[in-house]
């Protein structure tokens, strides 16, 4: 589709690219790490988003998840807009970034905001200070060439998205994804448009033995060995589901990911003692062939073998040994239909404002959208500037083209969304 509505050209026209880079360069500036030493939180980026919406003349709303950890939400709608009739677009964005690292090992200072060559550089510029500069310079777009718009714009700019998500949980929590009929997740994705994105198992394995002598291990029951063995059964797991699962066309392979190990658990870890509990962490992805439920219970079916298996070849007088599994956080995958009417509207936006063929992605990780779409039952498309691969990397970056590339599509979009004739 060549053809876009011309108040929708408007809009994309009308996107201010200098206000949306500054904003941008402002945000990469508040270092908003969620840093217990140093007592930062996302509040100073929630207070510079709030500050800037009323400075232009909207009305921000700031509800406080945690303290010192606020989200901030803001409704503009167009004069012809009836909430029975009409439909509600949200732009969804979080304020925290991850640590910075050591800051000497990055080649620009991650908070200094600096553009290099077309690309802005600094912690939380792709990760997704870049994404909410770009929403908010999408609706003040939009605001400006249809004021008569019979449809309303939701910014939700939240907190703890690297976290626990506590953001989106207490936005969902609070009503605000009631009226909302469908989202853009504005994460960095090279502004393809992601239907599918990998859903998330967070699972910590605990295993208590009992503690010996090194040079007596007969003598307990050593975790540790539990441990090899889950591992090494994880590992079996991983593969009989990538086996059967294949390798989806935008999320390739599932993974289940040990990613931590803690032996002991407390006190000080000594060469010679065989200690009394261990505990591994684990990073499950998966895709949506995949069901959680039986994923969780494969993976408390192995415990069960590892338990047996080390009892029987104990030869300590009172062997113990307990393996609790214990799923702590489960975000399902999620998948948006091609025909929803937010996809029909970034596509009929997308070669007529980028100058390219649609182009369509999955997202690797879990996102915001993971609860919006699988809690609140809104369709959501996830889409944004900044290369997929390099958050959370030393010398983040977003080249600022891409970043007024995407708040042009999504002014041209909800246009398209907001505007379409309801029945």
């Amino acid at each position: 589709m060549t053809d876009l509505p011309a108040l929708a050209r408007a809009a994309a026209d009308a996107v201010d690219a200098d206000r949306v880079i500054a904003l941008a360069r402002d945000l990469v500036r508040i270092r908003s790490v969620v840093d217990t030493d140093a007592g930062t939180t996302e509040a100073d980026a929630a207070r510079f988003v709030a500050d800037t919406l009323a400075a232009a003349g909207l009305d921000p709303i700031v509800e406080e998840v945690a303290p010192g950890r606020p989200n901030v939400i803001c409704d503009w709608s167009g004069s012809g807009f009836t909430p029975e009739r009409d439909r509600t677009l949200m732009f969804e964005g979080h304020t925290d970034v991850v640590t910075e690292g050591d800051p000497s090992a990055w080649a620009v200072p991650p908070f200094e905001g600096r553009i290099v060559d077309g690309r802005l550089v600094g912690r939380g510029s792709a990760d997704m200070k870049a994404g909410v500069a770009a929403a908010i310079g999408a609706t003040l777009a939009v605001r400006a060439v249809a004021p008569d718009l019979p449809g309303r714009i939701r910014l939700g700019i939240v907190v703890d998205e690297e976290g626990m998500m506590l953001g989106i949980k207490h936005f969902i929590a609070s009503g605000w994804a009631d009226d909302v009929d469908g989202a853009i997740v504005c994460e960095p994705e090279e502004n393809e448009l992601c239907l599918v994105q990998k859903g998330a198992m967070r699972v910590r394995i605990d295993v208590r033995g009992r503690m010996s002598h090194g040079a007596m291990p007969y003598a307990g029951v050593n975790p540790l060995r539990a441990v090899g063995r889950l591992l090494v059964g994880l590992e079996r797991i991983e593969a009989d589901e990538q086996a059967r699962c294949g390798e989806h066309p935008h999320l390739g392979l599932p993974w289940i990911t040990p990613t931590i190990l803690r032996a002991p658990v407390r006190g000080e870890a000594q060469s010679n003692v065989a200690p009394e509990a261990a505990s591994v962490n684990l990073d499950i992805r998966t895709v949506p062939a995949q069901d959680h439920e039986a994923l969780m219970a494969a993976i408390r079916a192995l415990a069960a073998r590892v338990a047996d298996e080390v009892l029987a070849e104990s030869t300590a007088a009172e062997p113990r040994l307990d393996i609790a599994v214990d799923c702590f956080e489960s975000r399902p995958s999620t998948e948006t239909a091609p025909d929803d009417p937010l996809v029909r509207a970034l596509q009929a936006a997308y070669r007529p404002v980028l100058g390219k063929p649609v182009r369509f992605g999955g997202v690797p990780g879990a996102t915001d959208g993971t609860f919006l779409s699988a809690e609140a039952g809104v369709p959501i498309v996830t889409v944004g500037p900044g290369d997929r691969e390099i958050p959370h990397q030393v010398d983040e970056f977003v080249r600022v083209d891409e970043m007024v590339a995407s708040a042009r599509l999504y002014a041209a979009a909800a246009i398209v969304y907001l505007g379409a004739i309801r029945d």
